[in-house]
């Protein structure tokens, strides 16, 4: 009886350091950009321009030296009562990718950068204003980080680009389970899912087209092969657990009555 149960802990230690190495995870697995030497130099091509999309938020401002001039150009929600200012209105780009411009009437924006749709809006402001001043920004700017990570959620962009390293950089990192080497993005263009996925493991990761995000881009991080084991093995590793402890005890018992 004693030779069975023996037998029986044997194994089931056997399994639990099965399951402790299965999980573990080596060096190439975890580490971000392989191969980079010391003092290496690399000029990226890699560059990026930010464009606009349907139904982008547009916040823009007309201004000139003659405040009055330009007044019809900006949109206002309200009066000004009470001490209390009107709120400015801002812009969507509609399905068919344009913005409803006051007195100028409809114009497309869509697939500009923020450049040129500054040049666009100077030529067609030219016939009413001298010297027209425009800022744009787009407000819309979030990225969604998803899956192995310490803190998921969408975050807002400040400014006009936004790097997937900077990205998971705001969800606190990669889990240690995070699998480093096929990470999703997932990118929408008008209607359009465009899913890439990139390799964080290696060097050429800086050359990918997602290296530079998009507004609404969305980062999931799959779990790897230890994370997915684990998961499986959790329940199965547990009831093990508590089978072996009853039959260590119930063996040191019996020992210690011989």
């Amino acid at each position: 009886m004693i030779l069975k149960q023996n037998s029986i802990f044997y194994r089931l230690l056997i399994f639990l350091l099965f399951v402790f190495f299965i999980s573990c995870a080596s060096k190439k697995d975890v580490v971000y950009f392989q191969g980079i030497g010391d003092y290496e130099t690399k000029v990226s091509e890699n560059s990026h321009l930010q464009t606009f999309k349907v139904d982008d938020l547009i916040e823009i401002h007309v201004s000139t030296l003659d405040m009055d001039a330009s007044m019809p150009f900006n949109l206002f929600s309200g009066t000004r009562e009470n001490g209390i200012n009107p709120q400015k209105i801002d812009y969507i780009v509609n399905k068919s990718g344009e913005i409803d411009f006051p007195v100028i009437g409809s114009v497309k924006v869509v697939g500009l950068t923020p450049q040129e749709t500054k040049k666009l809006l100077k030529d067609r402001l030219t016939p009413y204003l001298k010297d027209p001043i425009i800022n744009i920004r787009l407000k819309n700017f979030t990225v969604t980080v998803l899956g192995q990570v310490n803190s998921p959620g969408t975050y807002p962009v400040v400014g006009e680009q936004i790097t997937i390293l900077e990205a998971l950089g705001l969800a606190k990192d990669l889990t240690i389970k995070g699998k480093r080497d096929n990470v999703l993005v997932i990118r929408d263009f008008n209607g359009t899912k465009i899913y890439h996925r990139i390799d964080l493991t290696k060097k050429d990761a800086l050359d990918s087209p997602v290296y530079y995000l998009t507004q609404n881009d969305v980062i999931y991080v799959e779990p790897n092969k230890s994370a997915v084991t684990s998961s499986a093995l959790d329940n199965r590793a547990s009831i093990w657990v508590s089978i072996g402890t009853t039959l260590i005890t119930s063996t040191i018992l019996l020992i210690t009555r011989l």
